[in-house]
């Protein structure tokens, strides 16, 4: 099998949901209340819709199953993740502050995965 330097970063991007994924299940109330801060409400549901659309990202890129509806849905989630991060912590980019560059920076590399 050869893969090329964008197929290894479009499965590191999979594999790096995961942890999201699980972290969201392991702590689901707690979950439930960071998405009710963000404004999504109610927290309990955008918490399953939102680790479903991890798992179907993860699923999708790691195993190039539709790989740049993956990309699309995995930048989506982590966008919303960026913008939660705003909402919660105010306008702070750096992380040091709890800024969104990371979910942002990750959600870019998701999109270039998905037009490359």
């Amino acid at each position: 099998m050869h893969l090329v330097l964008v197929d290894w970063l479009r499965i590191l991007c999979g594999i790096w949901l995961v942890p999201h994924l699980i972290g969201k299940g392991l702590h689901y109330d707690r979950a439930a209340l960071t998405f009710d801060a963000a404004g999504f409400k109610p927290g309990n549901l955008f918490v399953c819709i939102t680790m479903a659309m991890e798992a179907a990202a993860a699923i999708g890129l790691t195993f190039s199953i539709y790989p740049r509806i993956a990309a699309a849905v995995g930048a989506l989630v982590l966008l919303g993740a960026g913008y939660a991060v705003v909402k919660i912590n105010g306008p702070n980019w750096r992380w040091q502050k709890m800024g969104p560059e990371y979910p942002i920076f990750w959600a870019l590399i998701c999109l270039l995965t998905a037009i490359v």
